[in-house]
């Protein structure tokens, strides 16, 4: 029972949708699956990492720690989303730790190797894989450029409208509500400003009628608006 639970969550993924129930037996696909508890590290000491990882459940905290002893949050990885040795090179993450966040997590692991000799069995597996990791990078570079080039309320809407459309906004609605899973630190951290600066901000943005965030929930009531902001700035 538990692996066919493990693969109809499987196929949750784009990249993994067409596996067969043949398929997902001889790619021995449940072998790879491991569980980690709220705060665990999936790892620490990446200099000998040499494994990709898919969520299948859960949300992961991505960072490293800086030289002063700070936690440096680079991004947070959520349900669909892959993590570790995405270039397939082994020991490239550079001190990088990953770790189960908000609650348990439910991942599929896999060695480079085993993965490579996965996508040499699927060719349409790997040119899935490409444009996954190929909208990763585009992410991290978006990123980078609003870090240098915008202001922190620049940065606050497009962090927000594209999260937004992460979560599933089609571009047609309204408004918008999803799920909230960040505190005002970790949004800080991730668009490189400090909590206070943050929260400073939101509070106008929440006034302007731009968003409202609850623990549990974060609304765009006029996500238009926003989308136009966004454009603009």
């Amino acid at each position: 029972m538990k692996n066919e639970e493990n693969l109809l969550l499987l196929r949750n993924y784009d990249l993994w949708c067409h596996l067969s129930d043949q398929e997902y037996d001889e790619l021995k696909v449940s072998h790879h699956f491991i569980e980690a508890k709220k705060g665990d590290y999936i790892y620490f000491d990446s200099h000998h990492l040499n494994k990709l990882y898919f969520v299948k459940g859960g949300y992961i905290k991505i960072g490293y720690i800086d030289e002063e002893g700070n936690e440096i949050v680079k991004e947070i990885i959520r349900e669909g989303e892959i993590f570790g040795q995405f270039a397939l090179e082994k020991k490239n993450l550079n001190g990088e730790f990953a770790k189960a966040y908000k609650g348990n997590v439910s991942l599929c692991a896999f060695s480079i190797e085993d993965f490579e000799r996965l996508l040499k069995q699927k060719p349409e597996l790997a040119i899935k894989y490409a444009k996954q990791v190929g909208e990763k990078l585009r992410r991290a570079e978006f990123r980078l450029l609003q870090m240098l080039n915008k202001d922190v309320r620049s940065r606050l809407l497009s962090f927000f409208y594209n999260l937004a459309l992460m979560e599933g906004y089609s571009g047609t609605a309204p408004s918008f509500v999803f799920n909230n899973f960040l505190t005002h630190e970790d949004v800080a951290k991730l668009i490189g400003s400090a909590r206070q600066t943050v929260t400073t901000v939101i509070n106008q943005l929440e006034e302007e009628g731009l968003i409202k965030i609850t623990r549990k929930k974060i609304t765009l009531p006029d996500i238009q608006r926003l989308r136009q902001l966004v454009m603009v700035t």
